[in-house]
């Protein structure tokens, strides 16, 4: 057993619960738990490996829906009793379908499947749409047509709507400016696939710029 493992403190069981959280948007994914050997093999293949209590068996997450979790990072709490994966999920966490296991009230009631989600959650499932358009090309879509038509067209496009904001933001109704700048940000996420710019770099040089500012009012 490795140094890292032999510091985390397992249950009488041999279990320490992980709470899997979206890397980026850091929405709770689920609480689950691993023993020894599925966080070994987590930590070996960058993919989620929980151990089930029901069954008394490992299993990787996603092996039969599709659903997997790549690892980006495991942090350990002061105690070393508890774990965070953070992960880049490729589908629902949930088994039934919802993207998260905590998609109740404690009262019950399911959350309106309309619930606004996290921006960051909303512009990675489009951001990861459009990687799929890309890839696909399904005839009649706009964003296929952005990608046939290549790089020109599509900065061409984003002039447009910057100067749509613009003008919508002279404007004295809040609806128009809201429409002008999703269609924006839509384009925008477009431009960023076509030259292969993750939303990951533009996340860390956001990060930077954090820091330095605080750094320089210190």
């Amino acid at each position: 057993m490795s140094k890292e493992l032999e510091e985390i403190k397992f249950d009488e069981r041999g279990l320490v619960p992980a709470i899997v959280q979206d890397a980026r948007t850091h929405e709770v994914l689920t609480l689950a738990y691993m023993n020894a050997e599925s966080l070994k093999l987590t930590q070996q293949s960058n993919e989620t490996w929980l151990w089930s209590r029901s069954r008394s068996e490992l299993w990787r997450k996603g092996s039969t829906s599709g659903n997997t979790q790549r690892v980006i990072e495991i942090r350990r709490d002061c105690d070393s009793d508890a774990l965070v994966v953070l992960v880049e999920p490729a589908g629902p966490a949930c088994h039934t379908g919802n993207r998260s296991c905590f998609y109740r009230h404690l009262a019950g009631a399911e959350i309106d499947p309309h619930f606004r989600h996290h921006l960051g959650a909303i512009l990675e499932d489009l951001f990861r749409l459009i990687e799929n358009r890309k890839q696909e090309l399904p005839q009649g879509s706009y964003t296929t047509y952005l990608f046939t038509e290549g790089l020109d067209k599509i900065l061409k496009k984003i002039g447009e709507e910057a100067s749509e904001t613009i003008i919508a933001a002279k404007n004295e109704a809040k609806s128009a400016l809201v429409s002008e700048t999703a269609d924006l940000l839509y384009h925008l996420l477009v431009l960023l696939v076509e030259r292969g710019v993750s939303l990951d770099e533009v996340q860390d040089e956001l990060n930077r710029r954090r820091q330095e500012k605080g750094v320089a009012s210190e």
